[in-house]
C-alpha cells in the first residue's frame, strides 16, 4: 500500500497512511455484519418455518435503519467530527450484537429485528463517516481507487462471514445464532475503545461552507444543486437494490433450483464473494490507469450481460452468470460514491449522509421474495437487471462528459 500510488498525500506534504489503515479496518467489520444477514435469512426460514417473503423482514428492518438514520448521522458527524462518529457507531454496533443473547431467549423474529435495527443504526454512523473520509485522505483524482482499496476489505469481511457463520449455522447440529453475534459484539467494543484513544485528522475545506456545514440544514439543501451528485444518488440506490437482493436471494435460489443443500450453498456464496473481493482489489489497481467513469460503464455492462444469462435459465450453467455478477459489480459502490461526492468540499459530509440512505434499497428484497413465492426462482432477477442498466447508463454519461471536457481543454 504505497502512499504515492494511492494518493495518500497532500501537496503540503501531509501523510494520511496511518488514518487510512485505521479506517480501512472498519470496512471489514461492516462487511461481516451485512453478509451475516444473507445466511441469517435462510437460517430463520429453516428454524422458524417462515417464507422467503417473511424472512425478507430481516433485510427490510436492517436497511430501513439506514434510510431513517443516515441524515441524523450526517448531522452528528458534521458537528462532532469523523472520529466521534466512528466511535458512536461502533458502540451501537457492539450493543446491538450483544442484544442477540436476550433475543435468543425470547425466540421470536420480532425480538431479533429490534437487535438488527440497533446494529443497522451503528453501521450507518460508521459508513457515513468512513466512506467520505477515505475519499478525502489525499489526491482527489485517486479517490475512487483509494475507496475501492478500502472497500476490498469489506469484501473480505463478507467472505469470512458467509463461510464461517454459514458452516456454523448450517451444521448437522445447528449452531446457536447468538454465538457469532456475541463474539462480534465483543470485538467491536474493543475496537471502539481503541478509536476513542486515537487521533484522526479532520479534513478542513476553505470554501466558505465549513461553519454552515456544522450547524445548519443549508448544506443538505445546497447539495441537490449538483446534478452529478443527484444522478449518483439514483445510481447508488439502484446498485444497492441489485446487490443486496442478489446476496439475500443467493442461497434461496441455488437451493430452490435443487442444485445443492443449504450448507453447500453457503460455501458457493463464499466463493462468489471471493470473486467480488478480487474484483474490488483488481478494480483499485486498474483505476490507477483507467478513468473511474469508464470502469463503471464497463462493469455495468458486464453485470447486465451476466444477469441476462441467469434469466435465460440454462440450468446449472446459469451459475456462470450469477458468479460473474459478483465480479463485475465489485467496484460499483465505491466508484459511484466517490464520483458522486467529487469536488463537493465542505458539502461532502452532508452528501455522504444522503448517499448512505441508499441501502434502503435492501428492502427491494421484499419484492424479490414476493415474486419468488408467486412465480418461480428465476423471474426475480428482472429487478437487478433493470438496476444494473441504470448504473451502466450513469457510467456512460459521466464518461461522455469527461471526454467532452478533455476535448474542450485541448
Amino acid at each position: 500500500m504505497h502512499n504515492k500510488e494511492n494518493g495518500l498525500f497532500k501537496s503540503n506534504g501531509t501523510n494520511y497512511l496511518v488514518p487510512f489503515i485505521l479506517i480501512t479496518t472498519l470496512f471489514f467489520l461492516w462487511g461481516f455484519a451485512r453478509a451475516i444477514l444473507d445466511v441469517l435469512n435462510k437460517h430463520f426460514q429453516n428454524e422458524m418455518h417462515i417464507s422467503i417473503t417473511e424472512s425478507s423482514l430481516i433485510q427490510v428492518t436492517t436497511y430501513m435503519g439506514y434510510f431513517l438514520m443516515a441524515i441524523p448521522a450526517g448531522l452528528f458527524i458534521n458537528y462532532m467530527g469523523y472520529r466521534r462518529g466512528v466511535v458512536f457507531g461502533l458502540l451501537l454496533f457492539g450493543i446491538g450484537s450483544l442484544l442477540f443473547v436476550p433475543c435468543t431467549a425470547a425466540g421470536t423474529l420480532g425480538a431479533f429485528l429490534i437487535a438488527l435495527f440497533v446494529i443497522s443504526v451503528g453501521l450507518v454512523f460508521l459508513e457515513t463517516a468512513a466512506n467520505p473520509y477515505v475519499t478525502e485522505l489525499g489526491d482527489k483524482e485517486m479517490s475512487s481507487s483509494r475507496l475501492n482499496l478500502s472497500q476490498s476489505f469489506n469484501g473480505l469481511g463478507c467472505l469470512f462471514a458467509t463461510f464461517a457463520v454459514g458452516q456454523f449455522l448450517f451444521s448437522e447440529d445447528g449452531g446457536n445464532v447468538e454465538v457469532p453475534y456475541v463474539i462480534l459484539g465483543i470485538v467491536v467494543l474493543l475496537i471502539a475503545a481503541i478509536f476513542s484513544r486515537v487521533r484522526l485528522p479532520e479534513i478542513v475545506h476553505h470554501d466558505g461552507m465549513e461553519q454552515k456545514a456544522r450547524y445548519g440544514r443549508e448544506p443538505l439543501l445546497k447539495v441537490w444543486k449538483h446534478k452529478f451528485f443527484v444522478y449518483g444518488l439514483i445510481a447508488l440506490l439502484c446498485y444497492e437494490v441489485a446487490e443486496i437482493s442478489i446476496n439475500s436471494y443467493f442461497i434461496n435460489y441455488v437451493t430452490g433450483m435443487g442444485w445443492m443443500d443449504d450448507r453447500t450453498a453457503s460455501v458457493v456464496l463464499t466463493c462468489a464473494l471471493a470473486f467480488f473481493m478480487v474484483g474490488r482489489f483488481g478494480g483499485s489497481l486498474i483505476m490507477r490507469k483507467v478513468p473511474a467513469e469508464q470502469m463503471l460503464f464497463l462493469c455495468g455492462a458486464g453485470c447486465v450481460a451476466c444477469t441476462m444469462l441467469v434469466l435465460m435459465d440454462f440450468g446449472r450453467y446459469s451459475m456462470i452468470g450469477l458468479i460473474g455478477i459478483y465480479f463485475f459489480e465489485a467496484v460499483m459502490f465505491p466508484t459511484i460514491f466517490s464520483l458522486a461526492v467529487r469536488d463537493l468540499g465542505s458539502l461532502t459530509k452532508s452528501a455522504s449522509s444522503i448517499l448512505m440512505m441508499t441501502p434502503v434499497g435492501g428492502c427491494g428484497f421484499l419484492i424479490v421474495g414476493i415474486l419468488a413465492d408467486a412465480t418461480n426462482m428465476v423471474v426475480p432477477f428482472i429487478i437487478p437487471l433493470m438496476c444494473y442498466i441504470v448504473v451502466a447508463l450513469y457510467g456512460f454519461g459521466l464518461a461522455v462528459t469527461r471526454a467532452r471536457k478533455l476535448r474542450g481543454a485541448m
